[in-house]
């Protein structure tokens, strides 16, 4: 795999992420900062892909024409429709654009449905009916919560994200969204507040983790750091190794988690300013315990099985 067929990959994603065409301005900036970070460690301008993806000075077919192997041409579309279905289902625009690609690629078109519907199960997947809903209350007084045991569970599901990030597969990193999702839901209800898809997504794109963008972000830094599916093989990146993205996840996971419970516990009171500045100072603090938990996460790698994911995030 070499740098054109990177560029062209990378390329295809940001066209994905954009064509909705209701990307709003903390979208778009999350996106760009991603980008900026990426070219920075890398040789590919990732920043001037996304300026001409952003003024259209780019088209789908040209991109195209730089993938050549079977393989990334299958990986394309697979990094496509898991942008295109980061942030819940599919619009119109999207679905339009995914068959533009499947048949400007020339895919199977069964192999490529097949693979649509595996990621539509996870991006699909409902964690507000998972039990009755609460009473209503305005929130819960911490006496009565277990935080010892939120405490247990927000660090699980870092650990458990940290460990997707090592698997090559593209589904594997997906996961990690939805998961993220469910573990600000688990925070909301343990205080007392019945959280929806919606609310959580705003609460996590306040914060600066856009869920199209975090999903750009984790499959760019597998791509150049070639660790994805089969183009893997001897391919070394600026960005070095799998490490890199399960620091990034496991510590973007723990920060939320730990945000998400200050917020809740304080009957939502505090000021989205303030909880950007929690937000910075818990992520600093993710990083520096990633390495103490490297051990639990390579573990919780081994044992991961990739062929079912969506029931993962039941299980979890």
């Amino acid at each position: 795999m070499n740098e054109h067929e990177q560029k062209a990959i990378l390329t295809i994603c940001l066209m994905a992420a954009f064509s909705d065409g209701r990307k709003d301005e903390r979208e778009r900036e999350q996106i760009k900062r991603i980008a900026d970070s990426l070219g920075q460690e890398t040789r590919i301008d990732v920043a001037s892909l996304y300026q001409d993806v952003l003024l259209k000075r780019r088209t789908l077919d040209h991109a195209v024409a730089s993938l050549t192997s079977p393989e990334a041409r299958m990986l394309a579309y697979e990094m496509a429709v898991c942008v295109c279905d980061a942030d819940g289902v599919n619009t119109d625009a999207e679905v339009a654009f995914l068959e533009r690609l499947r048949s400007a690629l020339e895919l199977d078109a069964q192999a490529s449905s097949t693979f649509a519907s595996e990621a539509a199960a996870i991006a699909d997947y409902s964690f507000e009916t998972e039990s009755p809903p609460a009473p209503p209350v305005t929130n819960r007084p911490a006496a009565q919560v277990n935080v010892p045991e939120l405490d247990k569970m927000i660090l699980n599901t870092a650990i458990l994200n940290g460990a997707l990030e090592l698997l090559p597969q593209s589904l594997a990193s997906m996961a990690i969204l939805p998961l993220q999702m469910k573990m600000v839901y688990k925070v909301g209800k343990a205080y007392g507040f019945e959280l929806d898809r919606g609310h959580i997504k705003d609460f996590a794109a306040t914060l600066g983790i856009g869920l199209t963008g975090q999903y750009v972000e984790q499959m760019g830094r597998k791509l150049l750091g070639g660790i994805l599916g089969k183009l893997g093989g001897g391919l070394m990146g600026g960005l070095g190794n799998a490490a890199t993205g399960s620091a990034f996840s496991f510590a973007t996971t723990y920060a939320l988690g730990q945000v998400a419970k200050e917020y809740y516990a304080s009957g939502r009171s505090i000021s989205m300013n303030q909880l950007k500045q929690i937000f910075a100072s818990l992520l600093e603090k993710g990083k520096a315990m990633q390495s103490n938990y490297a051990g639990e996460i390579q573990q919780r790698a081994n044992t991961v099985d990739t062929r079912q994911i969506a029931g993962l995030i039941r299980g979890q």
